[in-house]
């Protein structure tokens, strides 16, 4: 397996693993605020919403990470 193969794989899993993130993090919004409206009241995360965030983000910065390597690579 070559270096493109692996980092392909890896592009794929990580896409498919932020796309679950962010659908379950929009599940807990209402209809409106997922389609771009706003809430009508703020609420802090905690608990599991903060640690689904906090694992967007820094899959988000792998995923780049991973494509600005890609690009390198090839």
């Amino acid at each position: 397996m070559q270096l493109r193969d692996f980092l392909s794989v890896g592009q794929i899993l990580i896409s498919v693993v932020l796309s679950v993130l962010v659908l379950l993090q929009v599940k807990g919004t209402g209809f409106g605020a997922s389609l771009g409206g706003q809430e009508s009241q703020f609420r802090t995360r905690r608990g599991v919403q903060r640690t689904m965030h906090r694992m967007t983000i820094v899959l988000v910065a792998v995923f780049l990470i991973f494509s600005a390597w890609s690009v390198a690579a090839s």
